[in-house]
């Protein structure tokens, strides 16, 4: 395969997954804010989502507020944010058209229709809730049947393992990302863990991942954060856990390197990342300090992007 092909496939799923990730994100803020009017005014939500989109820094240089309306338009519909779903949407899209003949029809028309209703009804965003949540549905779907078609039409080849590789690495960075907002900065200090904000909270970012029934299929307790964060970095049936995400991109690489011949430094470094993971556990992770422990994740999964693109897809 043609580096620049592999390329394509592999930015493609990222800005797929990107897109219902950033959907999510909002879906879950909206939950978060429509909190008891007591919690109102004791964090900003809106803050913590542009945080946790890793977009924060180039939104107050053109915004000075964090509120509903502006985030929402920025994340969603900007054409200032190059990480903004309509642009993630337009990138794709841009991206299969390069790589049409690699794709099958099922996931070209997913694409291809989604970018069509993009330009013809939400051109102008959304100007009610109801829109918005109806936007936000759009989005998730365009992902689901995206990914659903991927999965059931593609032969498992190199363009497959490509596509996996990008959609797996995306997803392990924004299940890092979210839950590194929700310990370092989402819960207010005068707020004690446990209390009824911080159950709120944590609802909200197990929905925004589609963790919520599994973590009480999996507990069958309460909510307790350092249950969630197990769920969520090493609970490898979750498939938005880090464990996971790692599991797939270690087998993704590994039929790459068998169909090439050859294994190199992104296979090593991929390994490295799923043995650090099967071989923690919560306690010593609490010990080291959740926040550097997955801002040291952050920092290896974009390394490993790095590795990835020197050694494939240039």
């Amino acid at each position: 395969m043609l580096s620049r092909t592999a390329e394509n496939l592999y930015w493609l799923a990222r800005y797929v997954e990107r897109a219902e990730y950033l959907a999510r994100t909002i879906d879950a803020t909206l939950r978060v804010t429509a909190l008891p009017a007591a919690y109102i005014g004791k964090t900003n939500e809106w803050d913590s989502a542009l945080l946790t989109a890793g977009v924060a820094e180039s939104f107050y240089q053109t915004h000075e507020e964090a509120n509903e309306h502006n985030v929402v338009d920025y994340l969603s519909f900007s054409a200032d944010n190059p990480s903004s779903i309509r642009n993630c949407i337009e990138a794709a899209r841009l991206n299969s058209r390069s790589v049409r003949t690699a794709l099958t029809s099922e996931m070209w028309d997913t694409i291809n229709s989604a970018w069509i209703e993009l330009q013809a009804v939400w051109s102008k965003g959304t100007s009610t809730r109801e829109d918005l949540a109806k936007f936000l549905r759009f989005v998730q779907e365009t992902s689901l049947r995206f990914d659903g078609s991927a999965y059931r039409t593609m032969l498992r080849n190199d363009a497959y393992w490509f596509s996996r590789l990008g959609l797996h690495l995306e997803r392990a960075d924004n299940t890092a990302r979210i839950l590194d907002v929700k310990y370092h900065v989402l819960l207010p200090e005068e707020e004690h863990v446990g209390g009824p904000l911080d159950f709120y909270q944590w609802s909200s970012i197990l929905r925004s991942v589609s963790a919520l029934t599994a973590y009480h299929w999996v507990y069958r307790e309460t909510l307790k954060p350092w249950l969630v964060a197990d769920l969520l970095i090493l609970n490898g049936t979750l498939p938005r856990s880090l464990a996971s995400c790692y599991d797939n991109l270690v087998r993704n690489l590994d039929q790459i390197g068998v169909d090439y011949g050859r294994q190199g430094p992104a296979q090593r470094h991929a390994r490295g990342i799923r043995n650090r993971l099967e071989h923690s556990n919560m306690n010593d992770i609490f010990q080291h300090g959740v926040h550097e422990f997955i801002q040291e994740f952050i920092t290896d999964n974009s390394r490993l992007g790095e590795i990835i693109t020197k050694q494939y897809l240039i």
